[in-house]
């Protein structure tokens, strides 16, 4: 079973507009309304390709009835911790000729709550993946990954970390299966200029020094580089097509990514992530499963 965790999720309230003019009333030209959430994108494109998951996390309020309702329609078992006050997020994503972006901050969540999801942690069994993805809310502790790989860390579970700075560097002393940084996440770990697949390669084996098993970097318009346990280098360039949309796409990979290594053919896993990846962010939208699989057939 794979298991994902969103600490705060979120709807986006996506909408269009030729011009945005600061104070002053501004009318949409279209809107759409997603279920976000980093963990939550990996579930939805995991169910396009066919693979169950569950997805954990807190919810609040309507809207995290709403969000709750629309993944259980996409067929998405949902184990989240209903909070009693609050509300989830709602993100509002501006396209107005450039992405704006205005994210909520979402519920308090406390310490029963928290205990409430480690119990449901705890029923993760042997075999499972465990993807632990996105920023942290500022009402749980900032060490809230290592706390969770070291309650789970006498189960050969295998999970999956996609996080940035020190929330990801502080848990490869627990081995994660696999962390999926992007490049500019990658420059800022150690403060350096990566200027070459070359300097990607160094500083990704750096990590795997560290401890991580499998480092995955997405390089935008450059594609993404595998470095897998055996210290293979594997390297899959972009998916032909215009990007209209950048929210979700890595997540998507990282679901692709996650289907494809299914049968330990980690260079199928990163030609079906890349496809996955451009499949979002030449949509509006998460990744449909036959515009995945048009992509992947260019790949043949």
């Amino acid at each position: 079973m794979i298991y994902t965790v969103t600490f705060n999720p979120a709807i986006d309230y996506v909408v269009g507009l030729n011009e945005l003019n600061l104070g002053e009333v501004n009318r949409t030209d279209s809107e759409r309304m997603f279920f976000g959430g980093k963990g939550i994108n990996v579930s939805i494109v995991l169910a396009e390709l066919g693979i169950h998951s569950t997805a954990l996390g807190f919810t609040a309020g309507f809207t995290g009835k709403a969000i709750e309702d629309g993944l259980s329609e996409m067929g998405i078992d949902t184990d989240f911790v209903r909070l009693s006050n609050g509300n989830s997020r709602i993100n509002v994503k501006i396209n107005s000729g450039v992405e704006t972006e205005i994210n909520g901050q979402g519920p308090n969540i406390d310490n029963i709550a928290l205990d409430k999801l480690f119990q449901k942690l705890d029923k993760i069994q042997d075999g499972d993946t465990l993807v632990l993805a996105g920023s942290i809310p500022k009402t749980l502790p900032s060490d809230i990954y290592e706390i969770i790989m070291s309650k789970l860390s006498d189960k050969k579970i295998k999970v999956i970390v996609d996080a940035s700075g020190d929330l990801l560097l502080n848990v490869l002393k627990y081995h994660p299966y696999l962390i999926k940084p992007n490049s500019h996440e990658l420059s800022e770990l150690f403060n350096v200029e990566l200027t070459s697949d070359n300097d990607i390669i160094k500083y990704a084996k750096k990590l795997k020094e560290m401890g991580a098993e499998n480092v995955l970097v997405s390089m935008a318009e450059n594609g993404a580089l595998l470095l897998d346990s055996e210290g293979n280098i594997h390297k899959f360039g972009v998916c032909k097509g215009t990007v209209i949309n950048s929210v979700g796409a890595g997540d998507s990979m990282l679901a692709g990514f996650i289907a494809g290594s299914a049968n330990g053919d980690l260079e199928y896993a990163l030609k079906l992530g890349t496809a996955c990846g451009g499949a979002t962010a030449f949509s509006y939208g998460l990744a449909k499963k036959d515009f995945i699989d048009s992509l992947l057939a260019d790949f043949a």
